[in-house]
């Protein structure tokens, strides 16, 4: 038991993780000015149509590593079946965006995108990470 839960909770913190570094390389690129006003809807709107296409494309890109990974480190390391750590991380990975897109308004396409990175990247990464089972 204790196994299955670890494996659960270490595959959120590695997606979490992989997510906040692609992030940061992202705003070590595209940095957000000082002086953005970021509880402001309208301001916030304004500044995410001003984002080049990399900025935006970073993001997605962070989500869907996040997901691969973390499902995928779930899974190896877990006894349960693939399919209860793809619904651990990638649901809180989805809770986690759907989070950001309702504070942050983003483009139709962005928010498309990036959950659609989200479902892939879980499913590659259970597929991936999946045990093969061997026969005795």
């Amino acid at each position: 038991m204790i196994r299955k839960v670890g494996a659960g909770i270490v595959g959120v913190a590695v997606a979490m993780a992989l997510v906040w570094l692609v992030e940061t390389i992202g705003h070590t690129v595209w940095p957000t000015p000082a002086d953005l006003d970021t509880g402001d809807v309208d301001v916030m709107r304004a500044y995410v149509d001003t984002l080049p296409l990399g900025a935006m494309l970073t993001v997605a890109l962070a989500w869907f590593v996040g997901a691969l990974a973390g499902t995928f480190a779930a899974c190896r390391l877990g006894a349960a079946r693939p399919l209860v750590y793809a619904l651990a991380v990638g649901g809180v990975m989805t809770a986690g965006a759907a989070f950001n897109l309702t504070i942050i308004p983003h483009p139709f396409w962005f928010s498309a995108l990036g959950l659609l990175g989200i479902f892939a990247g879980t499913w590659l990464g259970m597929n991936a990470g999946a045990r093969k089972e061997t026969a005795s």
